[in-house]
């Protein structure tokens, strides 16, 4: 097993963690309760596309980023955490549990999107109450499956086209 690290690969999941970084950062809709974004969506494209490992580092990447440069410090690492394990579980679901499924990246990342809701919930109780997290989750769980949507939405129009199919490797 050749386990060198291709150049390929490192301007893929650059490339990847850029834009989950754009769909984050730049993409915001206002909500009662800070925001929701287009990032998640970008994240779950590049496990489709481009295997677990790729996915879990752009969405660590891109979304750390992005609540970095947004203000967002104290979420940084969570969410860097976060997103990456959202990737981890779709990955390990859709590859390695359920490889033959026809649907795997979808049960994949709704799994994924419910380890992802209960995370962010779990923290912000410390943070902001009881109360507060709890009115959050309809929010983000919005927000989660609206990047699920997108997500499986861009994979379906990506992965026919000629030259993104040679490079698609589930890892």
């Amino acid at each position: 097993m050749d386990n060198k690290i291709k150049v390929s690969d490192i301007t893929i999941t650059a490339m990847m963690a850029a834009l989950v970084f754009v769909g984050t950062y730049f993409f915001k809709f206002p909500t009662l309760f800070g925001y929701t974004h287009l990032g998640d969506c970008m994240i779950i494209l590049t496990v489709c596309l481009f295997g677990t490992k790729k996915g879990a580092i752009a969405g660590a990447i891109g979304a750390g980023l992005s609540d970095l440069l947004g203000g967002y410090a104290v979420w940084v690492i969570p969410t860097m955490a976060f997103k990456a394990l959202w990737a981890i579980v779709m990955g390990l679901i859709a590859y390695k549990l359920l490889p033959k499924f026809k649907f795997n990246w979808l049960v994949g990342a709704i799994v994924g999107a419910v380890v992802h809701v209960v995370c962010y919930t779990l923290m912000k109780i410390p943070l902001f109450g009881l109360s507060y997290a709890i009115a959050r989750i309809p929010v983000i769980s919005a927000q989660s499956a609206w990047g699920v949507a997108v997500g499986g939405i861009l994979f379906t129009v990506f992965a026919n086209i000629p030259a993104i199919k040679k490079t698609i490797s589930y890892e």
